[in-house]
């Protein structure tokens, strides 16, 4: 596994049904990781999440 791979991630807010089409990378846990904190409709948390890699 190449620690530079690099996953599309995309996130869909449950509240407002916004989509957003991030580009991530893996952490040291395991976990991909956006810098994704909230949504335009100040929703910092339940999100349905997508990543795949590039």
């Amino acid at each position: 596994m190449n620690e530079t791979e690099r996953y599309k991630v995309t996130i869909r807010c449950s509240v407002c049904g916004e989509r957003y089409i991030l580009r991530g990378s893996l952490n040291k846990f395991g976990q991909v990781e956006t810098g994704f904190k909230q949504c335009i409709c100040n929703n910092r948390a339940g999100f349905n999440t997508v990543s795949e890699p590039m």
